[in-house]
C-alpha cells in the first residue's frame, strides 16, 4: 500500500482521480525541510497558499465561492440562501511540525466526494457547501477553532481582539497583513441559519479502527477537553554561586507537576499532557525566574476531567508552597463533552451500513474539531479514516490509499444520502 499523496496513484475516484491529483498539489506547501513536518499557520504565507489552493478547486468545479466574516473559506453548489444546506469540510492549517493528513485529508476528500457524485450524476435537492474553517489548531494565537468558535458565537469580538502571537501580533492585525478585513468579525447566526447538516471527514487520531479491522468509523462524541496555563514564578539567580538551600527554582515545582499530570491522568483513565513550556529568563547558566507550562487534559466524561485536572491543580500548588514558588492557574480554553447528533448520526450509520457494504464502528474520540464546535447550533456529525498507527500531530501521520479511497467513498455516499434525496 502507498501513502495517499502518491501522485503516481491509479485514477478511479470521481472524475480523473481527482483526489490524488489534490492531494499531491498540497502536500509540498508548509512543509519544513528538516522535520518534515508541516506548519501551516493561521495567516502566513503557507496558510495563503493553501487558501489560494482552495480557490482554485472551487472556481474550477464552476463553484460560488466566498470567504466569511471570520475568514473562513466556502465553496457553493447551489443557492445558500435556500437554506438546508447540507457542508463539508474541515481545515488546512497545522500544529507546529504536524502532519500531512489532520485537516486537509477532510477537505480534498470533500472535493472528490463532489467529483465522485458528479460522475454518478447525481441530482441535488439541497444547496452543498465545502468548507475550509480557519486556524483550527490554534498553533499561531494559542486557541483552538478560532475560526468556526466566531462563528458560532463561542468566542467574542472582543476577546478575538485580544489573542496574540508569540510576536504580540493580535490576530486582527494578521488578518489585515494577511489581506483581510478584521472589522466584521464576529457570531454569525445568519449563515448557520442556512446549514441543514455540517459532516467532517478526518483521520483518526488514535487506533481504534486499526484495532477493529475497519476502514472508516462514525463518531459518537467529542470527550470533554479544555487548556489551562499554569505560571510558576520564583527568583532568578546564578547558576552556579546560588547554594540549593537558597533557591526558589520554579523549574523543580514545575517538573514535579509533569509527573503528577501522568498520574492523575492514569487514575482516572484519561490523558494529561504538559506539551508547551516557556522559561525566563531562559539562560543556561540561570535559576529562572518563571516557568509557564500549558496543560492539555481530557477524559470520556466531564466527572473524569474535573478529578484528573483537580488533582493536578493540588499537588502544583502543594509543590510551589514546599519550594516557595507563587503559582497562578489560568484556563484559557474548555469544550465540554459534545454528543454528535444522534438523528444524524444514525442516518450515516444507516446508509453506510444498508445502502452500502461497508462496516462502520461507531466510537468516541479525545480530539477536538470544528464540528464539535458547531454542534450546539446545527446538527453535525463526523467520519473518520483509520490511522494504522494511531500517530497524529506528528510527520509520522499515516493513512493508506486504499482507506483515503474509502473515506472518500464514504463521505460521497452520505452527501448523496443527504443532499439528493
Amino acid at each position: 500500500m502507498t501513502d495517499c499523496g502518491n501522485s503516481s496513484a491509479p485514477a478511479g475516484i470521481g472524475s480523473g482521480g481527482s483526489f490524488h491529483s489534490m492531494w499531491g498539489e498540497l502536500l509540498t506547501i508548509g512543509r519544513h525541510p528538516e522535520s518534515h513536518g508541516y506548519r501551516r499557520f493561521a495567516w502566513t504565507g503557507p496558510d495563503a497558499e493553501c487558501r489560494a489552493w482552495f480557490r482554485e478547486q472551487a472556481e474550477a468545479r464552476g463553484l460560488t465561492y466566498e470567504v466569511d466574516r471570520n475568514g473562513n473559506q466556502w465553496a457553493w453548489l447551489g443557492d445558500p440562501e435556500q437554506g438546508d444546506a447540507v457542508v463539508t469540510g474541515s481545515h488546512l492549517d497545522s500544529v507546529p511540525d504536524g502532519g500531512a493528513f489532520d485537516g486537509p485529508l477532510g477537505v480534498v476528500s470533500s472535493f472528490a466526494a463532489l467529483d465522485e457524485l458528479r460522475s454518478r450524476r447525481a441530482e441535488f435537492t439541497k444547496p452543498l457547501a465545502l468548507v475550509n474553517f480557519g486556524d483550527e489548531e490554534g498553533a499561531r494565537f494559542g486557541l483552538a477553532c478560532v475560526g468556526s468558535r466566531l462563528t458560532a458565537g463561542q468566542l467574542t469580538t472582543e476577546q478575538a481582539h485580544l489573542l496574540t502571537d508569540g510576536e504580540g501580533v493580535t490576530l486582527p492585525r494578521a488578518m489585515e497583513a494577511a489581506g483581510y478585513d478584521p472589522d466584521g468579525i464576529g457570531a454569525d447566526p445568519e449563515r448557520l441559519s442556512r446549514i441543514g447538516a455540517f459532516v467532517e471527514l478526518h483521520v483518526e487520531q488514535g487506533r481504534a479502527l486499526d484495532l477493529s479491522g475497519d476502514r472508516v468509523g462514525i463518531a459518537s462524541a467529542i470527550w470533554p477537553h479544555g487548556r489551562w496555563r499554569f505560571d510558576f514564578r520564583g527568583e532568578a539567580n546564578h547558576a552556579g554561586t546560588t547554594r540549593l538551600v537558597d533557591r526558589r527554582d520554579p523549574m523543580l515545582s514545575y517538573a514535579e507537576t509533569v509527573l503528577a499530570a501522568r498520574r492523575e491522568a492514569e487514575l482516572a483513565g484519561a490523558v494529561a499532557t504538559f506539551g508547551k513550556i516557556a522559561v525566563e529568563p531562559n539562560g543556561v547558566n540561570a535559576i529562572p525566574s518563571l516557568v509557564r507550562g500549558w496543560l492539555d487534559s481530557r477524559a470520556a466524561d466531564q466527572e473524569s476531567l474535573d478529578q484528573v485536572v483537580g488533582g493536578i491543580e493540588k499537588a502544583a500548588r502543594e509543590y510551589a508552597d514546599a519550594h516557595g514558588i507563587a503559582l497562578d492557574i489560568v484556563r484559557e480554553s474548555f469544550t465540554p463533552v459534545v454528543e454528535f447528533d444522534h438523528a444524524l448520526r444514525d442516518e450515516l450509520a444507516r446508509i453506510l451500513g444498508t445502502d452500502t457494504d461497508l462496516k462502520v464502528p461507531v466510537l468516541g474520540t479525545g480530539a477536538g474539531h470544528d464540528a464539535g464546535i458547531l454542534s450546539g447550533h446545527i446538527p453535525t456529525a463526523m467520519l473518520f479514516v483509520r490511522n494504522p498507527t494511531g500517530v497524529s500531530h506528528s510527520p509520522a501521520e499515516f493513512a493508506a490509499e486504499d482507506d483515503c479511497v474509502a473515506g472518500v467513498l464514504a463521505l460521497a455516499d452520505v452527501l448523496e444520502g443527504l443532499a439528493c434525496r
